[in-house]
């Protein structure tokens, strides 16, 4: 240190102190001294101790000049016994001054403890980067020890985004997986090598060791990876270690930090990605997948260690739904779902390269899977018994949930990659749909058929032929500034309508209702299509064409001519959807009726080539529909909007057998038209395996236009795809969906809006003894169209700091029971020292927004920690 060093260290300590000791041992400057006593620093009084004697000293400083400020300079040690020394009273108040490079770096960096300028000078060589000492400065709080001291040198050199060991820990061994090579847990990283280098290393392991418990003779990174990750898993598991893995825990002491640890890792937006990366390397050195193979189910629920538990889970519990399909418990099976998705390797929600979408889809399709055999079950005895109105509302009441799952469970099970994982169970959830369902509740069908035929109506079910009067009509009735807007979906059936309709009705301002009209028959889009305008009489041309009141109802101009005699116009979503929104105003300013033809399911299903992707063209649909609706509402200003079908269909995954063809001849005499699952004709002769109809009396169309339909699910053909159909009379293809949407502009607004279900911690007084803490959550709501399912995130807090594992949890239960919307979650606490008078928290935060939901008082009492 120079002499102008000197003076700016002093001159910065006489600016708060009166009086400063400063002994020099080494004489470095003592030559400042030797001939007259001339202070450093202005103002200041030089007394040499080694010349003056100390009772003189002691009266000067106090009695004689009790407001002179005072240098007292020796160059001699500080005297080390209080007791001889006959300053001691004055050093307890007065300043010490050192003038070695550590007590220049104490002052520099706003340090009270005089102490640490040796232990500042065994770290000389971290400190002679200017950088590297600017960044310390910035860390560093004046009550530091050393062992703070180190921690945040240690952050320096690693770049960590908090001077705090986990998050040290944590950029440690994210730099395993920074590089595009290979992990190699045999190689500690570089940034490794720079903490070795300024000599932090073994303040690091010791943290480590006070931490986890862990110590080795020559401790390694890679090794603590290891021991880490199957720690976690261990203390997961609801049963004993597997063998191999016991010598490779951390000991107990350590092992509840250690989940602390890695739940936040996994945890952490930054460092994440790290976690995925060595967990993979790990299971892969260890074979985890091995491990773990012969564990039950509940023994692996709680682990969410390695993802090849996780795809052991998945396996597992698609077992479960397999062998208990005749009396499966779905509550449960969906539970374990949900429980899954919200954990780490089934969320889609977190970014990464782990396939969790696809194992996401998996809980999904296992959950609809479940579902679906859950009401097989409970209508093992058949459809039969009532009347046609009968079962034609269990179907608009509940029946159609068997067709709503089946492609559920097939549109998540398309989503999984190439896994072979839910092929068994596709095959059974097909022979169910395809072999008894569709076939079963159609044979119940036809049994009422017959007499249908003769009059195609059923009591308080509108026909489709009655569509515009009443629908339309009445509203156009209430004043000449109605308007309503009507889209019509071919091919978009009933159990569709009902998906769409709870998310309309999740929109804020939107009501929606879903009501039902008994299609035409034959069901096929030419005469659905005409019997939902505006019309007196249909009939059939001599070319078996559909004409309303004599004009032609075929194609968009067509029908664009039809509604113009009512104020009304046609049009297509891409001609609506294709302009600006002036544009879109003006075209239909003016109009009392707008019909928008909406086309996806039935052009995808109605070709040999796509038809396979029939069920993902109904998402399509449903997504298209949910956009073109809100488009009307909010841009177009339309207050009343219907959503309709021509018709329905019947689809299965597996083509159909030469059982499932209905004999007759192929053209009879009089035929017209001749489809799959209909034919047209004239004076058609009674067949023998199809039901005989006349569309006068199913449609009120005229021209003497008779018909067959087969029965049940069968098709006359399988030319040119036969796995898509419709045109029959099966509940599938003629239970046309009504969806009257309003746009609520009044007070009632208000009940529109939209929130998520809301969630209470369970009991008060919550004190924790015990390393394992449960809590009991309540869902307080039943999730309905506009209360909205949540995804939280847990944990106990001390201040900012987490000292449990985070874990998370899918608020998402519709039902109406306490019980059911109750769920349960163990935190594990770190092994640490707590204050029971301290007020810990329970925080539930939003997953998505990371918004705190709620916030409740913990106490933590632990006597002891666990040592052994």
């Amino acid at each position: 240190m120079n002499i102008a060093q000197v003076t700016d260290a002093l001159t910065k300590i006489f600016a708060s102190e009166r009086i400063v000791f400063w002994n020099d041992p080494a004489k470095d400057f003592l030559s400042l001294f030797d001939d007259e006593l001339a202070a450093p620093v202005e103002g200041v009084s030089v007394i040499r101790l080694d010349q003056i004697p100390a009772l003189q000293v002691k009266l000067q400083v106090e009695r004689d000049e009790p407001t002179t400020k005072f240098l007292l300079y020796s160059p001699t040690p500080e005297p080390e016994d209080p007791l001889s020394d006959w300053l001691f009273d004055i050093r307890l108040y007065a300043r010490s001054f050192h003038a070695d490079r550590g007590a220049l770096d104490v002052d520099a960096l706003g340090l009270t403890t005089a102490s640490l300028r040796e232990h500042l000078n065994l770290r000389r060589k971290f400190l002679d980067s200017k950088d590297r000492f600017g960044r310390l400065k910035n860390l560093v709080q004046p009550d530091d020890t050393s062992d703070d001291l180190d921690r945040k040198m240690v952050s320096v050199v690693t770049k960590s985004d908090q001077a705090e060991d986990d998050t040290i820990l944590r950029t440690l061994l994210h730099a395993f997986a920074k590089t595009e090579e290979a992990i190699d847990l045999s190689e500690s990283p570089a940034i490794w090598d720079q903490v070795e280098k300024y000599d932090l290393d073994a303040w690091f392991w010791k943290t480590i060791k006070k931490r986890f418990g862990y110590s080795e003779e020559s401790p390694r990174l890679g090794n603590l990876v290891m021991r880490l990750f199957v720690t976690d898993f261990a203390q997961s598991l609801a049963g004993p270690v597997p063998q191999r893995l016991e010598n490779l825990l951390l000991p107990a002491a350590g092992r509840n930090n250690a989940v602390v640890f890695m739940g936040r890792w996994r945890d952490s937006a930054s460092r994440g990605s790290s976690f995925d990366a060595l967990s993979e390397h790990v299971a892969e050195k260890l074979n985890i997948g091995e491990c773990v193979g012969s564990l039950d189910l509940d023994a692996l629920l709680a682990v969410q260690t390695f993802l090849a538990v996780e795809k052991t889970i998945a396996r597992l519990l698609r077992d479960r739904v397999l062998e208990t399909r005749d009396q499966i418990d779905a509550e449960a099976i969906v539970d374990v779902s949900r429980k899954r998705q919200a954990g780490h390797w089934a969320n889609a929600s977190i970014p990464g390269t782990a396939p969790r979408k696809p194992l996401a889809s998996v809980y999904e399709a296992l959950g609809y899977a479940a579902d679906f055999f859950e009401l097989v079950n409970r209508h093992r005895l058949g459809f039969e018994g009532g009347d046609a109105r009968q079962l034609y509302g269990s179907y608009t009441k509940t029946l159609f949930r068997f067709d709503q799952l089946y492609r559920l469970f097939n549109e998540e099970a398309d989503q999984t990659l190439s896994w072979d994982v839910l092929k068994e169970l596709r095959d059974e959830v097909e022979r169910a749909y395809a072999n008894w369902f569709v076939p079963t509740l159609a044979l119940a069908w036809d049994q009422h058929l017959p007499a249908l035929l003769e009059k195609w109506h059923l009591e308080e079910v509108p026909n489709e032929y009655s569509f515009f009067a009443k629908h339309v009509q009445p509203r156009l009735a209430e004043g000449d500034n109605r308007k309503v807007f009507v889209v019509i979906s071919d091919a978009f059936r009933y159990e569709a309508a009902e998906e769409l309709t709870s998310e309309l009705n999740g929109k804020y301002r939107f009501t929606a209702r879903l009501s039902s009209q008994l299609a035409v028959l034959p069901s096929y889009t030419a005469l659905g299509m005409a019997s939902l305008l505006p019309h007196q009489r249909l009939s059939y041309n001599e070319a078996g064409k559909v004409l309303a009141d004599g004009q032609s109802t075929a194609g968009t101009a067509a029908r664009n001519d039809i509604l113009a005699q009512v104020g009304g116009m046609a049009v297509t979503p891409d001609e609506l959807l294709g302009m600006r929104k002036e544009e879109a105003r003006e075209l239909t300013s003016g109009k009392r009726v707008v019909y928008v033809y909406h086309n996806v399911v039935d052009s995808v299903g109605d070709s040999a080539s796509t038809e396979g992707e029939t069920l993902a063209a109904v998402r399509r649909a449903i997504n298209e529909l949910s956009e073109l609706v809100s488009y009307i509402v909010n841009t177009l200003n339309g207050g009343y909007v219907v959503v309709t079908a021509d018709h329905g269909f019947l689809f299965t995954n597996t083509s159909p057998s030469e059982t499932d063809r209905s004999v007759v001849d192929e053209k009879p005499t009089g035929t017209v038209v001749a489809k799959k699952r209909y034919l047209l004709g004239r004076n058609l002769p009674d067949p023998r395996e199809a039901f005989h109809g006349r569309t006068e009396a199913t449609a009120k169309a005229d021209g003497g236009m008779e018909f067959y339909v087969p029965k049940g699910a069968n098709r006359f053909h399988f030319t040119g795809g036969a796995r898509f159909i419709h045109g029959g009379a099966s509940l599938q293809e003629i239970a046309v969906p009504v969806i009257t949407v309003k746009h609520v502009k009044t007070k009632a607004k208000a009940e529109t809006s939209t929130k998520t279900v809301g969630i209470q911690v369970l009991g008060t007084n919550h004190k924790i003894t015990t390393p394992r803490y449960r809590f009991r959550l309540l869902q307080t709501e039943a999730v309905t169209d506009r209360v909205k399912p949540v995804t939280v995130k847990l944990a106990v807090y001390d201040g900012q700091t987490v000292v449990t594992n985070i874990a998370s949890l899918t608020f998402d239960s519709s039902s109406s029971s306490i019980d059911e919307r109750t769920q349960e979650v163990t935190l594990t606490l770190a092994n640490a020292t707590f204050d029971r008078k301290t007020d810990y928290r329970l925080i539930l935060r939003d997953s998505d927004t990371d918004i705190e939901l709620t916030s409740t008082p913990v106490t933590i009492d632990r006597a002891f920690t666990d040592d052994f």
